[in-house]
C-alpha cells in the first residue's frame, strides 16, 4: 500500500475570454479577399469560394456539382493526375473539396510559408482541370454505385420524402441535394464541362486564415483570380414557403424492416434570420442534445430508440426544421405522438431557465471549442460570406448565446414551431405499421412506395 499513488481530481480553471480572428476584406483582381488574422500560426488555409451550389444545378441533374468536385482532382492541362497529386504531396497537403446548397468550396491548409505554391496549385485544379471525358464517366458511374449502395440503407428515402412533402418535388430545394443514383447516372460528360465553365470559371471569394503578417494576400489573390471572369449572378430573394395547416403522414414502404425510421418537419427561415439563437437554443432544449427534451422522454423513459434529434437547418434561401430517429417497429406510433406531443408542449409553454442554462452553456462551449484551428476559422469565414452576416458576427455570436433570454428563446419556440403542420414521414414495414399509424389520429397517411 505504501506505493500506492493517489492523485485528486484537478478543478476546472476559469475560462479563457473568446475572441474571434480580427476579419479583412479587400477587392484584388476581379475578385474578393476575406482573411483572418493568426498572429503566430504556422499553418495557414486558403479557400476559393465559389457560388456553384446544388441550386446551381439544372434539373434532373441532381449531384452534379458533386461530379464535377470529383473531376477536379484528376489531374489538369498541365499536370496527369498523378503528377498533379505528386505536386501536393510536394507541399503535404491536398485539396479539400466540398459542395452544399449554395457554396462550392476547394481549399488548402499548408505551412505559412508554402501558401502561395499550394494556392496556386488549387487555382490550377480549380481553373483549368484536364476534365477528360474517360475520367468524368468513371467519377461519375463511383458517385452512382456510392450513392446506390447509401440509397439501400434506411433514411434517405425518408429524407428524399419529406424534402419533397416540405418544397415541392419539382423545386431544386424539394430533391436531395446530393443527388440519387438517378440523377447522377444522367450526368453526362456535357453537364460537367459546362457546369464548370458557367460556376468554376468566375472569380468569386479568396478565403485565408493565417498569419497575415507573413502572407501577401494581394499576390494570392492575383494568383487565385487570373483568368477569372465575371462575378456569380444573384441567388434569389428567400423562398416564400408556408407551414401547412394540418399535419400529414407519408409512409414509406421498407418490407420487413425491424425499425422505422422517422423525419418530421415542417419549412423554416434561412440562415440570416435574425432570430437564429434563439431558434437554436430552443431546438437544443427540445432535441438538440443529449439532455433534451425528446431524447430523454423517448430514450430514456419509453426506450423507443437509441437517440433522437431536433434541429433547424438552414441554408442561403430556406430552412426546416427536422427531427430524426429510429425506432422499433413495434412502437412506431407511440414514438410519433410522443414526438409530436413534446414539439407541441413546447410550442405551447416555451423552455424553463434550467433547461436553458444547459444548452446556453453547451453551445458557446461547443463555438469555443471548434473555431481553434485555421481551417474552422477558413470555414467560419466562408458563413460571412455566403449568408452575408456582418464582419463581428462570430466576434459576438458566443456572447449572443450567453445572453438569450427564457421569454427570447420560449418566444422563438412559440413562433417557429409548428406541431400542426409537421411532415410526419415513416419508412419502414407498411404492412406491419400502416393500420397504427391511420389509427393514430396525428394525420392524413399518404403511401408512396
Amino acid at each position: 500500500m505504501s506505493d500506492l499513488l493517489v492523485t485528486e481530481r484537478p478543478e476546472p480553471g476559469t475560462p479563457r475570454p473568446y475572441t474571434f480572428p480580427p476579419v479583412v476584406r479587400r477587392s484584388v483582381a476581379g475578385g474578393d479577399v476575406v482573411a483572418a488574422h493568426l498572429p503566430g500560426h504556422n499553418l495557414a488555409v486558403a479557400v476559393l469560394l465559389l457560388d456553384a451550389g446544388a441550386g446551381r444545378e439544372p434539373a434532373g441533374r441532381e449531384g452534379l456539382a458533386g461530379v464535377v468536385a470529383k473531376a477536379l482532382e484528376e489531374g489538369t492541362t498541365r499536370r496527369d493526375a498523378t503528377a498533379y497529386a505528386l505536386a501536393l504531396e510536394g507541399l503535404g497537403t491536398e485539396l479539400s473539396i466540398s459542395a452544399d446548397w449554395d457554396a462550392f468550396q476547394v481549399g488548402v491548409q499548408v505551412p505559412v510559408d508554402r501558401l502561395p505554391a499550394a494556392v496556386e496549385l488549387l487555382t490550377e485544379a480549380v481553373r483549368t482541370p484536364r476534365l477528360d471525358p474517360a475520367d468524368i464517366t468513371r467519377v461519375r458511374d463511383d458517385e452512382v454505385t456510392a450513392l446506390r449502395m447509401y440509397w439501400a440503407n434506411p433514411g434517405p428515402r425518408a429524407d428524399a420524402a419529406l424534402r419533397a412533402e416540405l418544397f415541392g418535388a419539382d423545386q431544386r430545394p424539394g430533391r436531395p441535394m446530393d443527388g440519387d443514383p438517378e440523377s447522377v447516372a444522367a450526368v453526362t460528360v456535357d453537364d460537367v464541362i459546362a457546369f464548370h465553365a458557367e460556376w468554376l470559371t468566375r472569380a468569386g471569394t479568396l478565403l485565408v486564415a493565417g498569419d497575415l503578417d507573413r502572407i501577401d494576400l494581394d499576390a494570392l489573390a492575383a494568383t487565385a483570380f487570373a483568368g477569372a471572369s465575371g462575378a456569380a449572378e444573384p441567388a434569389g430573394d428567400p423562398l416564400d414557403l408556408v407551414v401547412p395547416g394540418e399535419r400529414r403522414i407519408i409512409l414509406v414502404d421498407r418490407p420487413g424492416s425491424v425499425q422505422s425510421t422517422l423525419r418530421l418537419g415542417h419549412v423554416a427561415p434561412p440562415r440570416a434570420h435574425p432570430d437564429y439563437v434563439p431558434m437554436t437554443l430552443a431546438a437544443t432544449v427540445l432535441g438538440g442534445a443529449f439532455t433534451s427534451r425528446l431524447n430523454h422522454l423517448i430514450r430514456e423513459v419509453r426506450g423507443y430508440t437509441y437517440g433522437i434529434r431536433a434541429e433547424f437547418g438552414h441554408s442561403r434561401r430556406f430552412g426546416r426544421f427536422v427531427v430524426s430517429s429510429g425506432v422499433q417497429t413495434a412502437v412506431t406510433s407511440p414514438a410519433l405522438r410522443d414526438a409530436v406531443g413534446e414539439i407541441t408542449r413546447t410550442r405551447d409553454s416555451g423552455v424553463t431557465e434550467a433547461e436553458l442554462a444547459v444548452a446556453r452553456a453547451w453551445r458557446a462551449g461547443q463555438l469555443s471549442v471548434e473555431l481553434q484551428t485555421p481551417r474552422a476559422i477558413a470555414n467560419a469565414l466562408a458563413t460571412l460570406v455566403v449568408y452575408d452576416l456582418p464582419d463581428d458576427y462570430h466576434a459576438t455570436l458566443r456572447e449572443a448565446l450567453l445572453s438569450a433570454t427564457e421569454p427570447e428563446v420560449s418566444a422563438a419556440a412559440g413562433t417557429y414551431l409548428h406541431p400542426e403542420g409537421l411532415t410526419l414521414v415513416v419508412e419502414g414495414d407498411a404492412a406491419a405499421i400502416r393500420d397504427d399509424l391511420v389509427a393514430s389520429g396525428l394525420g392524413e397517411l399518404v403511401d408512396v412506395g
